[in-house]
């Protein structure tokens, strides 16, 4: 149904676009330019470093993890960082550098590919990357919603308050436009070249720029394509050049390549008459990035990348080769609606993990013109200056009617769907927006509400649990385990004993009892830790967390009764002396060991993000991780748990006192007193390694040798690629598919373990991972033998 205002907001903004229309960005020298807002175009997705050997990298699509994939002197090379997702990639002289999911970090490499992390701040996202030569610059989002330049090597802005609109870099400098006034400023190393080129733009009111090595082309207000600065090889000499024909550059060593408007096919000019893009007519391309003398371009139709011309090595076919990469994506996938239309197919580019926005791109009905004087420049200038006091005008009477529309339904306060995303969105209104102007967010609103429900719930006497869980007399339960008998013990607990007992109806449970002494300060703990379970359990549902089915509290007993799990604890299967020389266990199969991670990353995934208030586990560990009768991991022990800080933001949340068990507890938390719910992903990678290596958290090394963390021992040999030297020999040996999965389970491992929780995934992350190893194993040859056992995703 439409409503007035939705009528109201749907003119104005055809308005807007239909007297302004906002061409997109591409990519200058070595993939460098690339914006996130789609007003102005997507991250490039493409990158080419030149230098000692040419290699072309990518994002690749269809996966969980925005991974970058590259290709390297004809052959693929192993993806980086395969467990991190990226957004954007840039290239330059023997560096890559590639935009974390959510701006807030960024990554280089040389051409050995040692990381190097030359930013990372949680308050100003990158909105843009660009690199040319050795030349690293960016654009950040500040709080008042503007993009300050940024660079790190080796030149430096002019004047780091200035606000850009878009920014690119050559081998020899940079360029920008300027926000306020459609102004070309240029800088670099080349300082008399800078700010020659700088200067040819004078008169000329510019919407982009894209820099080459000794000359810039960009379009301006009136969609002309203008070029200025070294013509020695005709790379200025644009073919034609009407209104809004192109919608993407990018600019070589002395050639320069567009993008048609109609088509999407590419016209090269420039490189002595030597650069041709005939074998490129009647292709498509999303994209296009330029090397020191060829040119690489995304292909509309499937996704693949080709590269051309006279510079791209004889060897690989100097008229064209497509790359044998995996798809490529043509954007970032983002869960936010997109200002202008979706990509076809974005579900399954993105994994399901969002979707992918096309630029905005409407053309002016003007009719075709003779390439623009500088006069036609000036009344572009006045003209865009006309259009945004209009834009200003319209955007002020659409945002009063945004807020009273929404005071008046109340829809902006309606229930904000949750996604399951490996990536934050990176767009720039919701990257930097203050607290101050926006709604209250999903997490401080329902934090409060979940704060008051723990309040209820720890308060008064036992009744309060009556209508979460199942009150029990202590008589019944000792009957139910003969009197806690000896034979009925089958472990312990954050605060007592665990027995295995049957109620009169004949239900089979396991029944935690606390041991009493009220003269001992332990009764107090073991006291809170009861009622942090019964709190914790009896509200939350999960079929990946043990089910709380009663408790009993009469005069000092106190007792927790749970389902029971009939296959125990996964540290039993691992290190129990009567299993490590079983070779037919279960659990001894990599399919089966991945799936029992996934099913407690799933579990403790739910208490980060879905619980509400969120919930911290801080006890993870395989002896907290227990299997049911159809192997179904699922995680235990809630007595050390606590609610995660009221402020998400908040990274020094600090408790009473460091907890949890030796050799998995977050060495972050336990040295600086510092609680987030990446200290659970610490325990969690803990467990991976056991898994993988079938060691103990803290083992020997040799019958009568010094303690050895398992950190320490797995760690080189994953670094120095040596994994098969440290796998649980009980498993077996690894076939092609289940290498991979192996693989996977232990870069994620990796970096789980980080010694700072900033530098490790989220829960999300890790279950994308250890889905996409776990659908690796489904065509291995170690499929579970058990017929019981049945693998179910959600």
């Amino acid at each position: 149904m439409t409503t007035p205002f939705s009528a109201v907001i749907a003119a104005a903004i055809l308005f807007l676009v239909a007297v302004f229309p906002l061409p997109p960005s591409a990519n200058a020298l070595g993939g460098s330019a690339s914006t996130i807002d789609d007003v102005y175009g997507s991250p490039s997705t493409i990158a080419v470093v030149y230098g000692s050997a040419t290699t072309i990298c990518t994002i690749a699509a269809g996966q969980p993890v925005q991974q970058i994939q590259c290709w390297s002197n004809g052959r693929v090379l192993p993806p980086i960082l395969p467990t991190t997702s990226f957004d954007a990639i840039a290239g330059g002289q023997d560096t890559l550098c590639g935009v974390r999911s959510g701006g807030f970090s960024l990554l280089c490499w040389n051409t050995s590919f040692i990381s190097k992390r030359i930013y990372n701040n949680a308050s100003a996202p990158l909105t843009s990357l660009t690199i040319g030569g050795t030349q690293i610059c960016g654009l950040r989002n500040t709080a008042t919603n503007d993009q300050n330049a940024i660079c790190w090597r080796p030149a430096q802005i002019p004047n780091r308050n200035l606000n850009f609109r878009v920014i690119s870099s050559g081998l020899h400098f940079s360029c920008g436009v300027l926000e306020i006034d459609d102004r070309v400023l240029c800088w670099g190393d080349d300082q008399g070249l800078s700010r020659s080129i700088q200067l040819e733009f004078l008169n000329s009111s510019m919407a982009n720029i894209y820099v080459g090595a000794r000359h810039a082309c960009g379009m301006n207000n009136l969609g002309f394509i203008v070029c200025r600065g070294d013509n020695s090889s005709g790379q200025l000499n644009i073919p034609t050049n009407s209104a809004y024909e192109y919608r993407a550059l990018a600019l070589g060593t002395n050639h320069s390549c567009a993008i048609r408007r109609s088509n999407r096919t590419v016209v090269c000019w420039g490189g002595n008459g030597e650069f041709s893009s005939n074998i490129t007519d009647g292709t498509s391309f999303e994209s296009i990035v330029a090397g020191l003398n060829f040119t690489c371009g995304l292909i509309t139709k499937n996704f693949s990348v080709i590269c051309w011309g006279p510079g791209w090595p004889n060897q690989y076919n100097s008229s064209g080769i497509e790359l044998p990469l995996q798809r490529t994506l043509p954007g970032p996938c983002v869960d936010t609606p997109c200002r202008c239309n979706i990509y076809p197919d974005s579900q399954t580019l993105c994994s399901g993990n969002g979707h992918i926005c096309r630029p905005c791109e409407i053309p002016l009905p003007i009719p075709p013109s003779v390439s623009p004087s500088p006069s036609e420049s000036s009344r572009g200038l006045r003209r865009g200056l006309l259009v945004w006091a209009i834009v200003g005008s319209v955007g002020g009477v659409v945002g009063i009617c945004s807020i009273i529309y929404c005071l008046w339904t109340g829809v902006c306060f309606g229930k904000k769907k949750i996604h399951n995303s490996v990536q934050p969105t990176l767009t720039v209104s919701n990257a930097a927006q203050g607290s101050g102007s926006n709604p209250p967010s999903r997490s401080s609103t329902l934090r409060r509400q979940g704060s008051i429900l723990m309040r209820r719930q720890r308060s008064g006497t036992s009744s309060k649990h009556a209508d979460k869980a199942e009150e029990f007399s202590f008589p019944d339960l000792a009957m139910a385990t003969n009197d806690f008998s000896f034979e009925n013990k089958i472990g312990a607990g954050s605060f007592g004993v665990v027995y295995r007992g049957k109620l009169h109806d004949g239900r089979e449970v396991a029944i935690k009892r606390s041991e009493t002494s009220p003269k001992t300060k332990k009764f107090q703990e073991k006291e809170s830790a009861f009622e942090s379970e019964l709190a914790f359990l009896s509200r939350l549902h999960h079929k990946h967390l043990v089910k709380l089915v009663g408790y009993c509290e009469e005069r000092d007993e106190k007792l927790l009764v749970y389902e029971y799990m009939k296959n125990g604890a996964l540290y039993d299967h691992l290190h129990d002396k009567n299993n490590v020389q079983k070779n037919s266990s279960v659990v001894n199969s990599w399919k089966m060991r991945i799936k029992i991670a996934l099913d407690a990353a799933r579990g403790i995934e739910y208490l980060h993000s879905y619980a509400v208030p969120p919930i911290i586990h801080r006890d993870i560990k395989s002896s907290n991780i227990l299997l049911d009768a159809n192997w179904t991991a699922k995680v235990s022990d809630f007595g050390l748990s606590l609610l995660g800080p009221e402020n998400e933001k908040d990274l020094n949340y600090r408790p009473m006192k460091a907890a949890g068990t030796v050799g998995y507890i977050d060495p972050e938390y336990y040295g600086l007193n510092v609680l987030t719910a990446k200290s659970d992903v610490y325990g969690l990678g803990i467990v991976l390694f056991e898994l993988l290596t079938g060691k103990r958290a803290i083992f020997k090394n040799g019958e009568n040798g010094d303690p050895v963390r398992l950190v320490d021992y797995a760690l080189p040999a994953i670094l120095a690629g040596e994994l098969d030297k440290i796998l649980d020999p009980r498993v077996g040996p690894t076939d092609r598919n289940e290498s991979e999965a192996v693989e996977l389970v232990a870069y994620t491992a990796l970096h789980c373990v980080h010694d700072e929780g900033k530098d490790r995934p989220t829960m999300t992350d890790i279950v994308a991972n250890l889905e996409r190893a776990l659908a690796l194993c489904e065509d291995s040859h170690g499929s579970i033998s058990s017929g019981q056992i049945s693998i179910v995703s959600d």
